[in-house]
């Protein structure tokens, strides 16, 4: 997938990288499973963990509930591992 700049590819790269790593971590089970448990869908699991797609309010919503974590959590991981210089608006 194409995206409009590398500021919005690396914004979702690192979304997805949190994702995997609290699921690997925190849960313990393989992306199939954790998508069937939680009814997520597994190919768009995977494409979020992988930095293929931008994960719609909801979903994210979703996997921050299976995961047990507020979604805020999430955010907050990113901003930190993106760092504070880090915008996606070019000024």
């Amino acid at each position: 997938m194409q995206y409009k700049n590398e500021k919005t590819y690396k914004l979702i790269k690192v979304f997805g990288e949190i994702i995997k790593e609290k699921r690997q971590t925190k849960i313990g089970k393989s992306q199939t499973l954790f998508a069937y448990e939680y009814e997520l869908d597994s190919g768009n699991l995977c494409r979020i963990e992988n930095g293929k797609i931008e994960p719609k309010l909801t979903m994210m919503w979703r996997i921050a509930e299976a995961l047990g974590v507020p979604l805020s959590e999430i955010i907050k991981d990113l901003e930190e591992k993106l760092g504070k210089d880090f915008n996606i608006i070019n000024n």
